[in-house]
């Protein structure tokens, strides 16, 4: 199979960077402070850096601590102080990051090839699925679960492993979803597209059209399917529908830097993976 991740990073590079270009030019126009917009352009940029390096330089190590690091992060925030008693964020300095949406998409892409050498770390997202439903985020749980889903169904496996990996992720997004989520919406976060169609119906539609771009982008990666790249996909599709069916964040064109830096970082260590498998560095360690 031909891989091509340059296709695909410069792809979701153009797309992104219009979805977040729109968002940016929306809330300029509707709110006094520019403080909210820059901060999602420039930290766009420095997520295509962060990106670009891992895309060079990840390595199958670096892959497996993913699945390490994202279960230990999300129990830490179930300590933090969350508002209406969600409890979604973790604090970085002046930042309060959303977890799931900073960490889940690179998490999906290492737990690809997790699931297709049969490590045990395929159980990382049984542990993820449960958080999720405590948390209560229903988005990032039913987008997880799809992911799974999908990773499972394009991976060569018996019925009875794709069920037993795939149960507890799906009853988690269950229960998350009828768990009572008391966060209000914000209008330039949930609300971003209705405010863009108020500006100018033109840049509504731009903005549908470029997040569209970006969530495919990741199949632009291959010249058929691959597990990393569908599920990466349908993770970020099922995040992208999710305010259409509730008040959840609409990643990329909303202000909020979680989802655009966690796209960055999973199309990264995406296009680390599809390199020439003769000089790519996540190869070469697993087979050193």
């Amino acid at each position: 199979m031909k891989l091509s991740p340059g296709r695909a990073f410069a792809l979701f590079a153009v797309t992104s960077g219009i979805a977040v270009l729109v968002g940016c030019i929306v809330v300029a126009v509707s709110e006094d402070s520019e403080a909210a917009w820059a901060r999602n352009a420039w930290v766009w940029a420095a997520g295509a850096l962060i990106s670009f390096v891992m895309a060079r330089a990840a390595t199958q190590r670096m892959a497996w601590g993913c699945l390490l690091l994202t279960p230990a992060v999300m129990v830490a925030t179930l300590f933090s102080s969350g508002p209406s008693g969600v409890h979604r964020w973790v604090v970085l300095g002046p930042f309060w990051l959303n977890a799931a949406e900073l960490l889940l998409p690179m998490t999906v892409v290492a737990w690809a090839e997790a699931v297709a050498r049969r490590s045990p770390l395929w159980a990382s997202v049984s542990v993820i699925g449960v958080i999720l439903a405590l948390q209560p985020d229903a988005s990032q749980a039913v987008a997880l679960a799809g992911a799974v889903i999908a990773v499972l169904l394009t991976v060569p496996s018996s019925n009875v492993f794709r069920l037993l990996v795939a149960v507890v992720p799906v009853a988690a997004a269950m229960v998350a979803i009828f768990r009572p989520d008391l966060l209000q919406p914000v209008p330039e976060v949930e609300g971003i597209i209705g405010l863009a169609l108020e500006t100018s119906p033109a840049l509504a539609v731009l903005a549908v059209l470029a997040l569209a771009g970006a969530v495919l982008s990741p199949l632009a990666a291959v010249a058929g399917s691959r597990a990393a790249a569908v599920g990466l996909t349908v993770y970020f599709a099922l995040s992208a529908l999710a305010p259409c069916l509730g008040a959840f964040p609409v990643p990329l064109v909303g202000m909020g830097v979680s989802p655009i830096l966690g796209a960055w970082f999973g199309m990264g260590l995406l296009a680390a993976g599809l390199r020439d498998r003769a000089v790519s560095p996540i190869s070469a360690s697993h087979a050193a």
